[in-house]
């Protein structure tokens, strides 16, 4: 016998053993305070501070024996074993095949790639792969650091346990879900994907619930792992009131595209077929083109907010093509809309077919001008009602200077020419429709001017900045045979106070002379928060019919439009908007958004009143919505959202509070919403949900209505 100290790393080429199977092994190499080789036992021993690396394994120990005859290694004290796959084994006993593949082990203890906890009173490892125990543990939640062995806050025991390392996932058999200590569920069978796997194809946690509507309800999907590129959710819905609802979403992913969808179909008691579809498609066609597909449709008015998928008011299908090359940008458009409002009729809502539309910016000359083109072609009809075809095409040219005292400078000049065909376009004043061409031309010529002051100090920067542009063009440009497709809504603010055209669309224009002017201001501190303001006003020698009464823009001086935003570190926000009567100086439409407050307590207000317009499909509007939330502690956290409607009466509109629970492994939260919004088959309602995500495990609800 011959007793050798090691206190280097070295290769130890009679660790291998003598069948030939086993001499195209690599050599394992390990470090010891003391190694003893047993010639005639054909043993090895080593002791103190042993440690063994194997391929990718690693082995440490107090006392390793390795018999070479048998090619078995055995391990006592503490033992620690790192895998290949990031776990760290703990055990008091091990005894292993010479590869360290395969064996056996007392007192097992595993900590998971995601710091997950597994034990068991022994394990067995066959294949390399698979690990078996006995009374296993399992637990994600980290261990009371004052008492270790304190109940953890919930966990998992089961009389048996697998982890299939090929299959990626972890099973147990006679298992019991305990939370505090306390047994709170049962189930004979349970698994679920190691902490390798991100998408893995199995049953996800159901959701259940009552409605005064539907019934019992009771959600059961199903996750499919198609490819690596695909999956799909397939979950059917089950009520007692209204039968059963099959419902999905496939996503799909390609080297140049995307395709996410999802859809559901159902027959309801009236023995009515009932469903939806809402598909996104975007595809790369090239370095320039690029094509995309959204449709968006459902079989009935209400069944998106009655099944609980969306609140849309307007589902819209749009097919595309569109490219962008240098300055240029070229697209070829289809539009579909389905109305869901309980007034509005499907006859019509428009088709659109084709849009086309080129986008040009020239390179700058000498001066720094630049020239642009814009060009569309629209077809638009109904299968009721008025029917448009419309081209446009203006020409322009933009020349930018800036002066020796900073003052900035715009010049701009465009010619602009429309050419429609209508049918069955009903005329103010007129008994019968009209058929037939109308069209325009509108030059415009136009100058922006700025001046900006700037005052820095040592901690905070003040700017202000008179503004003023000046456009002229002909009046008339709204002959009463143009129809008025896409420039019905306009919302005079701060944002278009310096545009020379305010409608959003092409089927008005603004007419005659018309000045603007206004004043920016912003005071900047970089390190704890900065205010910025603006306030104007426009003004045209004569009225423009163009625009609606209460537009803010009818007579020829505007309305005054007016903005504030306020910002401090990360307690205070304040977003300011309002537009005030010229004459009156009366506020016709106000929008405050004020968000105060720290982690521990945010209070949040937002205020929104407008004042309806003759062009306007809503009325007077003014309504007010408070909430706050708290991070109460490191784990607790609360919340409340009230809406109120302050046309009518102050009606409560919605109500909704909820309480969270969430650490390392759990999360709770139970939610209380009130709605007494009633539109046909839809009631108001009062829904209670609560939620539980067992981490790495799975998620829970339950909700009553």
């Amino acid at each position: 016998m011959k007793k050798v100290a090691f206190t280097a790393l070295l290769a130890v080429l009679a660790w291998l053993p003598t069948d030939t199977r086993s001499q195209e092994r690599e050599s394992a190499v390990f470090t010891a305070d003391e190694v003893v080789h047993d010639r005639d036992l054909h043993t090895i021993t080593a002791r103190g501070n042993v440690e063994v690396v194997y391929e990718d394994r690693t082995l440490l120990t107090d006392v390793l024996s390795y018999n070479q005859k048998d090619d078995i290694v055995t391990a006592t004290g503490r033992v620690v074993m790192h895998e290949p796959t990031g776990e760290v084994l703990f055990a008091r006993h091990v005894k292993l095949s010479g590869d360290l593949k395969n064996g056996i082990i007392e007192d097992l203890r595993i900590i998971l790639q995601d710091g997950a906890r597994l034990a068991a009173n022994g394990g067995r490892r066959t294949d390399g792969r698979i690990m078996e125990f006995k009374r296993a543990v399992y637990s994600p939640c980290e261990i009371c650091k004052e008492d270790p062995t304190k109940d953890p806050l919930w966990q998992v025991k089961a009389d048996t346990a697998s982890h299939d390392k090929d299959a990626r996932t972890i099973s147990y058999e006679n298992v019991w879900l305990e939370v505090a200590g306390i047994p709170v569920a049962y189930t004979p069978y349970l698994s679920h994907p190691d902490p390798t796997v991100k998408r893995q194809s199995g049953f996800l946690i159901p959701t259940i619930g009552s409605s005064s509507d539907l019934g019992f309800i009771a959600h059961i999907p199903y996750f499919w792992a198609i490819s690596d590129t695909a999956d799909m959710t397939i979950e059917p819905i089950l009520t007692t009131n209204e039968g059963g609802i099959l419902s999905g979403q496939y996503r799909q992913r390609f080297e140049d595209g995307a395709w996410d969808m999802e859809a559901s179909i159902t027959r309801n008691s009236k023995d009515e077929w009932l469903g939806h579809v809402d598909s996104e498609m975007r595809f790369d066609l090239d370095s320039t083109w690029r094509a995309g597909l959204d449709v968006e449709r459902a079989s009935g008015e209400t069944y998106l907010r009655r099944y609980g998928f969306n609140s849309k008011q307007t589902l819209t299908t749009r097919a595309y093509v569109e490219g962008y090359r240098k300055r240029n940008r070229a697209s070829a458009e289809a539009f579909a809309f389905q109305q869901l409002g309980a007034d509005d009729d499907p006859g019509t809502s428009p088709y659109v077919l084709p849009l086309l539309e080129y986008n040009h910016i020239g390179e700058a000359d000498r001066f720094g001008g630049r020239t642009s083109l814009d060009a569309s072609y629209l077809t638009l009809f109904r299968t009721d009602g008025r029917d448009t075809h419309r081209a446009s095409l203006q020409g322009g040219w933009q020349l930018p200077y800036t002066g020796p005292l900073g003052d900035r400078y715009t010049l701009s000049a465009s010619l602009r020419g429309d050419g429609y065909y209508v049918t069955n376009h009903d005329i103010p004043g007129q008994q019968d429709s009209y058929t037939g061409v109308a069209g325009r031309v509108v030059p415009q010529i136009a100058m922006d001017w700025r001046m900006p002051f700037v005052r820095q100090g040592r901690r905070v920067h003040q700017m202000i900045e008179p503004i003023g542009s000046v456009a002229i063009s002909p009046y008339g440009g709204n002959p009463d045979e143009i129809p008025n497709e896409d420039s019905v809504d306009i919302e005079f603010d701060e944002t278009n106070l310096f545009s020379f055209n305010r409608f959003n669309g092409l089927d008005r224009v603004e007419g005659g002379a018309r000045f603007n002017y206004g004043l920016r201001w912003g005071i900047f501190a970089p390190t704890t928060g900065q205010a910025t303001a603006i306030i104007g006003q426009s003004y045209r020698p004569h009225a423009d019919s163009a625009f609606a009464s209460n537009s803010g823009l009818e007579d020829n001086f505007s309305d005054i439009v007016a903005s504030l935003r306020l910002s401090r570190e990360d307690y205070l926000e304040l977003k300011y908007r309002t537009r005030f009567d010229k004459d009156t100086l009366s506020p016709t439409r106000n929008e405050m958004d004020i968000s105060a407050g720290i982690p521990a307590f945010q209070a949040t207000v937002s205020y929104q009143f407008f004042e309806a317009h003759s062009n306007q499909q809503f009325a007077t509007r003014e309504q007010l919505q408070t909430g706050f939330s708290s991070q109460m502690s490191r784990f607790w956290s609360m919340g409340m959202t009230a809406n109120h409607d302050l046309v009518n009466d102050n009606d409560l509109r919605s109500f909704q509070a909820n309480l969270t629970y969430e650490d390392e492994c759990l999360v709770f939260g139970i939610e209380y919403l009130k709605t007494v919004i009633q539109d046909r088959d839809i009631q108001p309602a009062d829904t209670i949900m609560l939620r539980f995500n067992f981490k790495t495990l799975g998620s829970a609800e339950a909700q009553a209505y």
